[in-house]
């Protein structure tokens, strides 16, 4: 063939962009190629010019040019031999090629036709254009499966039949879907991914408070003598209800109301026993546990959708542009909506390219200056994290100290330690903000920046509060509370509510006031002072610090997870109205992919802070002598090991056998190979994708050359036309000049 037969092309291999750009350096048949289908339109000549076609027979050609020229250099006495091996060469050559697969060749039977059918759901087109798509498919012939193929077919059709309905059901009884929908219109993916992390941090909890009431709370409800209950009479019920205090630390709420007993009970005139010690700890490491799987599964999801960002800016344009829009919207305020969603996506992209290339273009004393500015600046946000922590310890400390008779100075002794950390959480971030303007940060770059510095500084104070309770816990003087556990769970239980007052009061008293001024007042300063953003890394903060306080008081307070489910529902509303009433659409524009994956692992440490100091109070924290269902043993892990040893022999010879090296070593060896198989399989896939791409390049080059094929086709059609009639109007003259 003429037209570059021989021409060296590029790698395809490299991703879209390569994939993009090659798509116009393919050669294509000449005229003199094509002359003879002009003569002969057989379509079946023409698909043998299609580029993939020429493809395919220009790498079989190779290969056995190349064997044919290692033939000739061989000697004569292994002209048979070096011929056998020709043809495996060339077969193998001809198995290679053949791994591209041909997409004109697809017959299909039942279960390909249906499952065309169900992909034809997900296409962005018009519908009438997929009803016209599906009746044509339907009207195609295909061949009918028989025996076990077909009950297998049918039984997975009815499966996902079932699964699409369930998805419908659930997406018309999904909580908050509207208001997600207009959050998502009005500051795009990355601010409603907050709300939509906002509302798994409630499924989450509503799920710990299930686990928790089935097999701690119900028990103890059902088995324990409510006479046996300490009850206490006080006056001040608003007050107990917000310290925690009073008939409140005599109630479910807290960690003293349980006993330590093994109750028995009848089943069937069968004596049953429920160790409720036991049950405490158990269900304790099970909500733990599931919340790291929870954590780790939402952040693998994240992880996936990154990836697939990573492969490029030449798709994502095309999929903004082309396929992202929602035929399904039907009104014209959804469109006006969807338009602003895909106007933000777009814009994150441009920003993010825009940033990259102002990065490239730094010299090398801007980079110096920027370095120093860099130290300087976490120089100071050190210090300031450690004064924050020595002033809630000093506080803490001196409240517990000052004793008064009035009751309202009492009160605020008790609070003042909670509303310092609050205060400090809510002022030091705005000091962190400012700072990190030196430093000269991406838009991502600063949102991870903040969010790790906050994190630190509420992390600081959630362990200065520990190390402050371990200070009263360890306190040999008469002034060591009965129940630490109780004192520990009224503390959190306290800077729960402390907090949720303070996201109530800042939203509606303070901030509420400046968005309506700075929105009614055509004045410069006042816009200054009253016009806000969604600080995105503050509300993230807000819910992951709340969600470490549920994790690290569920233990002394088992009813705290209800309490924060039912403030995470409200938080929901609290902050719709922060984001559509007071605060315009930030500068920096968040992406719903990266964000998610930003507040999974921000969650994924304050999950490990939370669990460090739970595993050191079980092991070696001892436990109050006189409440609690642990009492009176040496650590709260002592119930475990008792209960271990009273179980039969062979259970204890087969944990011991699960910890020494004869079965650590083969499960290591396993282990290894599973990982060496799927790194393999892996490579294999990836094999794979490289070998689509190049597909979808060829098929690309195929409706490149057909539409060139066609437009000149049309061309020479209207230059026929055009003979055509003035070979007629010359026909039409001479007639009238010979009439005359």
């Amino acid at each position: 063939m003429s037209g570059g037969g021989n021409k060296k092309k590029p790698t395809k291999t490299q991703g879209w962009e390569e994939a993009g750009s090659e798509f116009y350096q393919e050669s294509y048949p000449t005229d003199a190629d094509l002359d003879p289908l002009q003569k002969d339109p057989n379509p079946k000549h023409l698909a043998t010019l299609l580029p993939s076609k020429q493809t395919r027979a220009a790498a079989t050609i190779r290969i056995r040019t190349n064997d044919n020229r290692t033939i000739r250099r061989q000697t004569a006495s292994r002209s048979r031999r070096d011929s056998t091996v020709h043809r495996r060469a060339s077969t193998a050559g001809d198995v290679q090629v053949a791994m591209l697969p041909d997409l004109s060749e697809n017959l299909s039977n039942e279960q390909t036709t249906w499952e065309e059918i169900m992909q034809i759901k997900g296409m962005p087109v018009p519908m009438a254009q997929k009803k016209e798509m599906k009746a044509k498919i339907l009207n195609e012939p295909n061949l009918r499966l028989q025996g076990y193929e077909q009950l297998n077919w049918k039984r997975r059709k009815i499966w996902r039949q079932f699964i699409s309905r369930l998805k419908e059901m659930h997406t018309k009884i999904e909580l908050w879907r509207s208001a997600l929908k207009r959050i998502e219109g009005h500051f795009g993916t990355g601010v409603v991914a907050y709300f939509i992390f906002l509302k798994y941090l409630l499924f989450l909890n509503l799920f710990i408070f299930i686990v928790i009431f089935a097999f701690i709370i119900l028990p103890t409800i059902l088995l324990v003598n409510s006479d046996n209950s300490t009850r206490v009479n006080s006056s001040n019920v608003v007050f107990d209800l917000i310290q925690g205090t009073g008939f409140m630390e005599h109630s479910l709420l807290f960690y003293g109301f349980y006993p330590n007993e093994t109750f028995n009970y009848l089943v069937n005139e069968k004596v049953m026993y429920y160790n409720l010690p036991l049950a405490y700890i158990c269900i304790t490491v099970v909500y733990f546990a599931i919340s790291l799987i929870s954590i780790v599964k939402s952040a693998a999801n994240g992880f996936k959708e990154r990836l697939i960002e990573g492969e490029g800016q030449f798709y994502q344009y095309c999929n903004f542009i082309f396929g992202g829009w929602d035929f399904c919207i039907h009104n014209e305020k959804s469109a006006a909506i969807k338009h602003k969603a895909i106007y933000n996506e777009i814009k994150a992209c441009l920003e993010t390219e825009r940033l990259e290339e102002m990065k490239q273009n730094r010299t090398r004393g801007e980079q110096t200056k920027l370095i120093v500015a860099r130290i300087i600046v976490n120089i100071i946000v050190l210090g300031v994290l450690a004064a924050c922590g020595c002033a809630i310890f000093f506080i803490f400390s001196k409240c517990r100290e000052m004793q008064s008779d009035d009751y309202f100075e009492s009160l605020l002794y008790e609070f003042l330690p909670s509303i310092s950390i609050v205060c400090f959480n809510i002022l030091i971030p705005f000091l962190f903000k400012y700072l990190i303007q030196f430093e000269h940060y991406s838009p991502l770059v600063v949102v991870r920046f903040t969010l790790f510095r906050t994190v630190l500084l509420r992390l600081a104070s959630i362990f200065t509060l520990y190390a402050s309770l371990a200070s009263v816990v360890g306190n040999t003087d008469t002034d060591k509370p009965a129940c630490w556990e109780t004192f520990a769970g009224q503390q959190i239980y306290k800077l729960v509510i402390t907090d949720f007052v303070t996201h109530i009061i800042l939203t509606f008293v303070v901030n509420f006031p400046r968005a309506f001024i700075a929105k009614h007042v055509e004045n410069k300063f006042i816009k200054l002072v009253g016009e806000q953003s969604f600080d995105l890394p503050k509300h993230v903060l807000d819910v992951v610090y709340l969600q470490t306080l549920c994790w690290l008081g569920c233990f002394y307070a088992p009813l705290l997870s209800f309490i924060a489910a039912v403030i995470f529902f409200f938080m929901f509303y609290i902050k719709k109205f922060v984001c559509l009433v007071n605060s315009n659409p930030s500068s920096t524009v968040y992406r719903a992919s990266r964000s998610n994956s930003m507040f999974m692992l921000v969650l994924l440490v304050s999950f490990v802070s939370a669990v460090v100091p739970m595993a050191y109070s079980f092991s070696e924290a001892e436990p109050s002598r006189g409440c609690g269902p642990f009492r009176d043993l040496p650590s709260v892990w002592s119930r475990v090991e008792f209960t271990f040893y009273s179980t039969p022999d062979w259970v204890q010879s087969v944990v011991a056998f699960l910890s020494t090296a004869g079965f650590a070593v083969p499960v290591f060896l396993v282990l290894f190979l599973l990982l060496y198989y799927f790194r393999a399989v892996n490579a294999a896939n990836r094999q794979m994708v490289s070998v689509l791409k190049n597909q979808l390049v060829l098929e690309g080059h195929d409706k490149q050359f057909l539409l060139e094929r066609l437009s000149k086709f049309i061309k020479q059609q209207q230059e026929h036309q055009k003979r055509l009639r003035h070979v007629d109007v010359l026909q039409d003259g001479d007639t009238n000049i010979s009439s005359n």
